[in-house]
């Protein structure tokens, strides 16, 4: 699928962070676009901004039995997606033996069984239509332990296997099926956790150091990667999960 071709984008989690840079990145490729998030206000800020190509749609993921007919209704009333990008995720700040089990599984719920349900709502449309793109938003917590994230780095590792097994299931449809890990990227979240630390500033300053070069991702960088992994120019990628950590992993 090429954005030349004018498709249908999807996008959780649009109203902020990376969610929305995908939907901003994605219209600027010609895409239709479809923003989903539960932040009504949020959407209705991103609309405003962008009155043209795009559509927004209020919807909780965490309620999982309205996830799946949000996504068919989308598909019902504006055909089929060429793109999904499930960048909606929440985190938890608790260790295994600390996480309320109801907290633990709203984060499960979220950042894995809600991609898991969106995506069966769309890719049979996709295989219909000969094809089609998803592209999971994980994160290098998937792969690296990271202290007082026991849910938040499950799900994702979670998320990375249902992107590996999609893409085996569905390669031979023409839906290619991938994984973004971001590392730390500068977003309302981090913000968020900057906020209530007890030193903020030695809290910012081990966030960037443990980079690589020294910084904070961006949401648009994240949103360029996605980009190039929802065109044609990635047509070999099938059940990937790239890094896009600022060489996080590697120290």
């Amino acid at each position: 699928m090429s954005a030349a071709t004018g498709g249908l984008a999807i996008v959780t989690g649009a109203a902020s962070g990376i969610g929305k840079a995908c939907a901003q990145q994605l219209l600027a490729d010609g895409y239709r676009v479809v923003a989903v998030d539960r932040d009504a206000d949020g959407l209705e800020k991103l609309l405003a901004e962008h009155p043209t190509g795009l559509e927004t749609r209020t919807t909780d993921l965490a309620d999982l039995a309205a996830v799946e007919p949000a996504f068919s209704r989308i598909v019902a009333e504006l055909g089929p997606p060429a793109a999904l990008v499930n960048a909606a995720g929440i985190a938890l700040v608790a260790t295994a033996l600390e996480a309320d089990l109801a907290a633990w599984q709203r984060v499960l719920d979220i950042n894995l069984t809600a991609p898991l349900l969106a995506s069966r709502a769309v890719v049979p449309a996709m295989i219909r239509e000969g094809g089609g793109t998803i592209v999971n938003i994980a994160s290098v917590a998937a792969f690296r332990g990271v202290r007082s994230r026991a849910a938040y780095c499950a799900a994702k590792a979670g998320l990375v296997g249902l992107t590996r097994s999609m893409a085996a299931d569905f390669a031979q449809h023409g839906v290619r099926v991938n994984a973004l890990c971001p590392g730390t990227v500068e977003t309302g979240y981090t913000q968020a956790v900057l906020s209530v630390a007890d030193d903020p500033e030695g809290t910012r300053a081990f966030m960037t150091q443990r980079q690589l070069i020294g910084r904070m991702g961006t949401p648009e960088e994240i949103a360029d990667a996605v980009s190039f992994l929802v065109g044609p120019r990635s047509s070999f990628f099938h059940g990937a999960a790239l890094v896009i950590d600022g060489g996080r992993s590697v120290l």
